[in-house]
């Protein structure tokens, strides 16, 4: 009989790999599609597309599609700025939205059911919708920076930044997860004499590693593919993101090559973020030993 548990738990698990390999496969195909186009000239590519071909470094294979992809726009810049504006939003986006998650659940104080509900409510709110106003708003506000003093934030990084900073999803993340934390911590940390800050900074955030992870995951591939913001408010070519750079490989006739090109480039600094998360996100796991 154990012999027979010991089989059928193999089987199992070699049935598991099995479905999780052809998972991972279904998953992958657009990525090797992507970077096995970028090395074909335009012809040879959409003849491939009926064949497999398509996902086969065969025929006239070359790197010319980089080449001209980066000598018809400013790749790096684009790079540049969305990897500027996607990391510094996502860390002030971590930072503020765990302290109001922090605050809407440790602390007592008037209102706080309330303002909850308005910031869930806000995740119902197509940003189409806010668009305009909020356009009206930064063209009018003004700024003390290294340049003195100016109206309007248009044409600057700021002003992919600080609109984005506070969202209502990653504050429910937050909120949900310090819910499951066990009050005990909290209460012996007020007993023992620690501030709100000390407890914020020494007892929670350090158990906080999952949601920090899956937060800032949901956050980076949001902010790196802000397209309408950016477009609305960023005319100097210094400022483009990523997304709104793709628009320069589609005027008069869209050069294939250089687009699938285009979208592997700017494909990598994702993938980096998410295996580094991932790490971290497991190390997080494994070092955690409390359970709601």
């Amino acid at each position: 009989m154990a012999a027979i548990a010991s089989d059928n738990h193999g089987l199992r698990l070699i049935m598991r790999y099995v479905v999780l390999t052809l998972i991972a496969i279904i998953f992958i195909f657009p990525l090797v599609f992507m970077v096995m186009s970028s090395l074909k000239p335009d012809l040879q590519l959409l003849r491939d597309t009926s064949s497999i071909r398509a996902f086969l470094p065969v025929g006239d294979v070359s790197f010319d599609n980089y080449t001209a992809a980066f000598n018809r726009a400013p790749v790096a810049t684009f790079i540049f700025n969305s990897v500027l504006v996607t990391g510094v939003t996502v860390l002030l986006s971590l930072l503020f939205c765990s302290l109001a998650a922090f605050s809407f659940v440790f602390m007592n104080w008037k209102g706080r059911d309330v303002l909850l509900s308005i910031v869930l409510a806000t995740l119902i709110v197509p940003f189409e919708t806010i668009a305009i106003p909020l356009l009206l708003l930064v063209s009018k506000l003004p700024w003390i920076g290294f340049e003195g003093f100016e109206i309007g934030w248009l044409n600057t990084y700021r002003v992919q930044v600080i609109p984005w900073i506070a969202d209502g999803l990653t504050i429910f993340l937050f909120v949900q997860f310090f819910k499951d934390l066990p009050s005990d911590l909290i209460e012996a940390s007020r007993v023992e004499g620690a501030s709100w800050w000390q407890i914020y900074r020494r007892v929670v955030m350090p158990l906080a590693g999952p949601v920090i992870a899956t937060a800032a995951i949901l956050k980076f591939l949001v902010m790196y593919n802000q397209y309408l913001w950016p477009l609305i408010v960023v005319q100097q070519e210094t400022y483009r993101p990523v997304m709104v750079g793709l628009g320069y490989y589609f005027q008069l006739n869209p050069a294939w090559g250089e687009i699938m090109a285009y979208l592997t480039v700017i494909t990598v600094p994702v993938l980096a973020f998410y295996l580094v998360l991932q790490r971290a996100f497991i190390a997080s796991i494994a070092s955690t030993g409390v359970k709601g």
